[in-house]
């Protein structure tokens, strides 16, 4: 199963500026994020699950484009949420 309705609220608490604040950049990605461990961890036990595998190719890409949005409008918070969510830099 995916991100738990509890999960996704934490995430927005703690990345956005207000509980329903679903929509910035910070709390996309990190959303995304979760979902990329969760099918990644996935992929590894289902190696011939070529279908997840798409949607986690589709997924990084989306992730990466909000990175780069974000990289653009706002460097201090690409620094800041590169570096708590654990996600390289280019």
């Amino acid at each position: 199963m995916t991100l738990t309705k509890e999960q996704i609220q934490a995430t927005i608490k703690k990345y956005g500026k207000d509980d329903k604040d679903t929509g910035s950049s910070e709390v996309q990605i990190a959303l995304l994020t979760n979902r990329i461990q969760y099918l990644t961890e996935h992929a590894k036990t289902h190696k011939k699950d070529n279908h997840s595998r798409r949607g986690l190719v589709m997924l990084v890409a989306e992730r990466r484009k909000l990175l780069k949005y974000l990289r653009r409008t706002n460097p201090d918070s690409y620094v800041k949420i590169t570096q708590e969510l654990s996600i390289r830099r280019n």
